[in-house]
């Protein structure tokens, strides 16, 4: 930032370091999400951009459970679990934003324009791109695209409502 003196010098000050957390280990999305093993569905956030934007890695083995039905000999990675993958990163980027977050929830209200673009497989490495279309303080819509490297795998609209956590 440049800033005049009152001799009328220019000066240029260094502007301050953000403090703002840009990512998160396993044990940081835990604290803000309440889904558990075998349903939380990302691993680490890589990026945050606070209201705004998040991308998080799912990283995709053969010990997970729906892959003994989900094909026998063909594991596929069913689409709706790719679909919450998303709607996880999104309701992490929300949750962060919201101090009482211990007493709420946020569910799923919508999906919209869902379309799967390359199977999931385990050994598959996900990464969850998601970016905020609306934000209010009780709910949200996002687009997000899961890639499988540089591949299209997943892309969906989904909508997020925050409610009470039943007593």
């Amino acid at each position: 930032m440049t800033t005049e003196n009152q001799s009328g010098v220019s000066t240029v000050e260094a502007e301050a370091p953000s403090t703002e957390k840009k990512t998160l280990d396993i044990t940081e999305i835990q604290a803000i999400l309440p889904h558990r093993y075998p349903f939380l569905l990302i691993d680490r956030v890589i990026e945050i951009e606070r209201k705004k934007r998040i991308v998080a890695v799912k990283n995709v083995t053969a010990n997970e459970p729906h892959f003994m039905g989900h094909f026998p000999g063909y594991p596929i990675m069913p689409g709706v679990l790719i679909v919450e993958a998303i709607a996880q990163a999104g309701g992490a980027l929300l949750l962060t934003e919201i101090p009482d977050r211990d007493q709420k929830l946020m569910v799923f209200t919508g999906i919209e324009r869902a379309k799967f673009r390359k199977p999931v497989t385990p050994g598959d490495q996900l990464r969850v791109e998601v970016d905020v279309l609306a934000w209010r303080s009780t709910a949200v819509k996002m687009q997000g695209n899961v890639y499988v490297g540089d591949k299209l795998a997943c892309e969906a609209t989904v909508t997020c409502q925050l409610v009470s956590r039943p007593a």
